[in-house]
Parts: structure tokens; sequence; C-alpha cells
């Protein structure tokens, strides 16, 4: 087990890490989700004993790391940047930590062989990195922190450089890979549909704070603060400022949508909902209708994201199959009250059993 307790960390007047506690299990995916800038890396630098805290302590197993240096630390670690041995062979590379664990040969050969082919890099183990593609040298780093299994393995964005088939596969065998192992596995993403497929347990970051951390599933259905659904969300969440007053909400420029929202507490509110959850056409009884402006449509082949504006708002619907739409066309959009997540003025999740 990893524990992290209070954890700050900052660099000159900056605070990049505040008050970070986790406590992260072995034989699950641990997933670290954020934007850019939000202290992913900043945070498995502390993990590894890469950085020391300012404040807090690192546990590991029980026992406080937190001076220990990551030299005498049992950690594994690979970035979106590959790191490789330029004068070694592939084969060489992966078996490096092998060898400086005095491991025999006949079982190095074998543990490469396996990795080799997790990663389809048999065919080229006698060549040097510098021969290989940017993303086949990725492999090699990741499969040289796989083969040396580690007690805490590191994953900053491994898998960014990989081409699309090989990614999906390595997404859906990491959890494969890890189940029955000893080691706390860490892996940071700036994407929510990357977490959702990896499973496990997810920490939601914002500008080096914590929003949240539970199984992916919940945080991502049931997001205790905006900050978190805002990084569980990708096209951006669509958010809307409305206020309670006298049992109404009043959300803008529509006074029939605004007679449909949902009856809250008198103040004020910012009510979210997903992409995909906003739709065009179609809306049935007790469903919220909003009159939206087309800014602009991406095509992307099998998914059209249509911007529009609301008011001062700006929102993107996700759309299934082809859909061009002309700037400037009128539409309406429609979402069901029980896609809509509602926050107070703090950014904290109203329970819905507080909602009329």
């Amino acid at each position: 087990m990893l524990e992290l307790r209070g954890i700050c960390r900052g660099v000159g007047a900056e605070c990049h890490i505040e008050d970070a506690s986790l406590c992260l299990e072995p034989g699950v995916m641990n997933v670290l989700l954020g934007p850019t800038l939000s202290g992913k890396t900043s945070l498995l630098r502390l993990m590894a004993g890469l950085d020391r805290p300012d404040r807090g302590s690192v546990l590991c197993g029980g026992r406080d790391v937190t001076a220990l240096p990551v030299q005498r630390r049992n950690v594994a670690m690979v970035y979106q940047q590959f790191i490789n041995y330029p004068g070694w062979t592939v084969r060489e590379n992966i078996a490096s930590p092998l060898r400086v664990m005095r491991m025999d040969t006949l079982s190095v050969d074998r543990e490469v062989a396996r990795v080799a082919e997790l990663l389809q890099l048999g065919p080229y183990l006698e060549r040097k990195p510098l021969e290989l593609s940017g993303g086949q040298q990725q492999r090699v780093a990741l499969a040289r922190a796989l083969v040396k299994k580690a007690g805490l393995v590191l994953l900053d964005e491994p898998l960014a450089n990989l081409d699309y088939k090989l990614r999906e596969d390595l997404r859906a065998e990491l959890p494969r890979l890890f189940a029955d192992s000893a080691a706390v596995v860490v892996y940071a993403t700036t994407e929510p549909a990357e977490a959702l497929l990896l499973g496990g347990n997810t920490a939601t970051l914002h500008e080096g704070r914590i929003t949240q951390f539970g199984p992916t599933q919940r945080v991502w259905r049931e997001p205790l603060e905006l900050r978190s659904a805002q990084a569980f969300s990708d096209p951006p969440l669509n958010v809307l400022a409305v206020r309670a007053r006298d049992g109404r909400t009043l959300g803008g420029v529509d006074a029939e949508a605004d007679s449909t929202l949902p009856r809250l507490p008198d103040g004020d509110w910012t009510l979210g909902f997903r992409p995909h959850h906003l739709r065009l056409g179609g809306g049935a009884a007790g469903t919220i209708r909003f009159r939206v402006q087309v800014i602009a449509t991406d095509i992307t082949g099998s998914e059209s994201f249509v911007h529009v504006a609301y008011g001062a708002a700006r929102w993107v619907l996700l759309v299934h199959g082809v859909h061009p739409v002309a700037a400037g066309t009128l539409l309406d959009a429609y979402v069901e009250p029980a896609d809509i997540l509602v926050f107070d003025a703090q950014g904290r999740a109203l329970a819905p059993a507080q909602a009329a």
C-alpha cells in the first residue's frame, strides 16, 4: 500500500501540490486524472522520491519513506517522453533491470520474451532504440518498467505516443497485467475515456488539489465537486449559472426552459451536463428544452461536435454520425433532468434529496 498524508509541495511562491492525501492499494489501477498543469506529474515525482514534500509524509507498506531517495526505493517509472539507453539493443534495454537484480540468464531471457511479445517488440530485439520509431521506443521504455516487477509502478501518460490500435490493446491489457501483482500501479492521464477504460480507482486533480478519489465509475457518475465533473468530461462539461428564488429557477434567456429547470433551494447554483446528454430533437414530457444558436460544427467522421450558444453560455453537443449544421442556425436542444448535475456557489454537489 502507498499512502500520502497531507502532502504539500511548492516551488518558489507557486503551490504545486496542496494537502494531498491518498491511500492506494495494490492489484488495482490507480488513475490520476486532470488537465495539463493540474499536478499529476508533481504528485508522481513525490511518490517516487524524486522530490521531497515541504509538508506531509509518504508511507509505503506502513513504512515512512518520505526522506528515502528514489535509488533506495523499488520504483519503476515511465514518462510520455521515452528514455532508453541508445547504445544498447532493445533486448539489453529491457533486460537491464533484471541484470541489476542478478537474475539468472535463463530467467532473464524468459521475462524479456514475455514482455516483448506483449508489447509487440519481438522483431526488434536486436535493434538499437534509434533504429525504431517513436512509438516503438516508447514501448521499449514501457517494457523495461514492466519487466522490473517493482513494488511501485508510476506511468505518466505512457501511451500518448503510441498508435491507436496498440494504445487500445494496452489499455485493455494493463489492468489484467497488474491484477495479480503486489505492485501499486499509478497511471496519470488527461483523458477521461482512458480513466474509464482502465477502471480501478481515480483521483481527479485541479491546480494541485485532489478534488475526489474513489472507484472510477462512481467518481464519473457522482462527482462531489464541479471541478471533479469538469476533469471527467471531454469535450468540456456544459455549465449554466442559475438563480433560485421563491420556488423558481431562472437560468437566462429562455422562459420555457426556465419553467422546467429543477426546483432548487434559494441561492445561486451551477447546472452541469455532459455533451452526450445534450441532444437535438425529440424532447419527451419533462425534458428540458433550450433554444440554442449554432456557432460551428466539427465532424470527426463517426461523430459531430456541434458548438452552440445559449445566451452567454457556450456548449457542445456530441451527436453520433455526420450532422453538418450551418453557423447561425437556431435549434432546440434537450436534456433529461436526471442527467443534470447541480453545484452550489462553492462548487459542491447538491445531494439529489435536496432538490425539489
